[in-house]
């Protein structure tokens, strides 16, 4: 069991009585009542904080005229993530870029975490990837309803032939549901190999060549983020695309 950071030994202190108490009383039992926060879900928490400071540091320093770094590097990335969404999402593709902005900074923010020597990212952990894949499933799901009505969007799962649609509409559910283990699944194991690479090469090497895998779970890390945001992007461009 990996040691605890001073980060989640201070929450623990702080919040891990209430924290028990609340898991006790939905039924999940954890196996360290004294500390039932973890490393994964204490980084998990400062990476929701720096994202929240980083947002309010945007909105206070919004200027038409002189635009501060901090402006430039948000403008930079909502281009970057409008564009993607414009080609992908289409016409009406605006009210789902702050999600897909922000699932893109939170993943990509928590794949970093990784690169500090004897630290996991988050993403690491089945369980962040999981919360993640199925918040998107929720969100992409609820447009696709709201767009198309309830009767309109299982219309999609049905298929255009009437005759087949028994056999088409279970196997397409199943595969929107299996949406939620691929999501979480492509993300989980490749940050786990990439920290366990890096791993053992910061434990046999600890001088020069680990920076070459240092480099290459950056890499990984802008990666993944990138193509969990373009599968949500792909998955709202279906879940809203109406037939002509």
């Amino acid at each position: 069991m990996p040691e605890s950071l001073a980060l989640t030994r201070l929450l623990n202190q702080l919040f891990g009585s209430p924290v028990n108490s609340l898991l006790n009383a939905i039924g999940v039992h954890p196996a360290n009542p004294a500390a039932p926060i973890n490393n994964a879900f204490a980084l998990e928490l400062l990476v929701f904080v720096i994202l929240l400071a980083f947002f309010a540091m945007v909105r206070a320093s919004l200027s038409v005229e002189k635009p501060g770094t901090v402006q430039q590097f948000a403008e930079m990335i909502h281009e970057f993530t409008g564009g993607q969404a414009d080609q992908i999402i289409g016409h009406g593709y605006e009210r789902f870029q702050s999600y897909v902005t922000v699932i893109f900074l939170f993943i990509v923010s928590c794949n970093l975490v990784g690169l500090i020597p004897g630290v996991n990212a988050p993403t690491e952990t089945p369980a962040i990837p999981l919360g993640i894949a199925l918040v998107t499933f929720v969100y992409y799901n609820f447009f696709g309803f709201k767009e198309q009505g309830f009767k309109g969007y299982l219309a999609h799962f049905a298929g255009p032939i009437w005759w087949i649609a028994p056999l088409l509409f279970p196997i397409e559910v199943i595969s929107h549901f299996a949406r939620i283990m691929s999501l979480t699944i492509r993300l989980y194991a490749n940050m786990f190999a990439g920290g366990l690479v890096t791993l053992v090469f910061f434990s046999l090497i600890p001088i020069g060549v680990p920076a070459v895998f240092l480099g290459l779970h950056l890499v990984v890390s802008l990666i993944q983020a990138y193509v969990f945001m373009l599968l949500t992007m792909i998955y709202l461009s279906m879940a809203v695309a109406h037939d002509h």
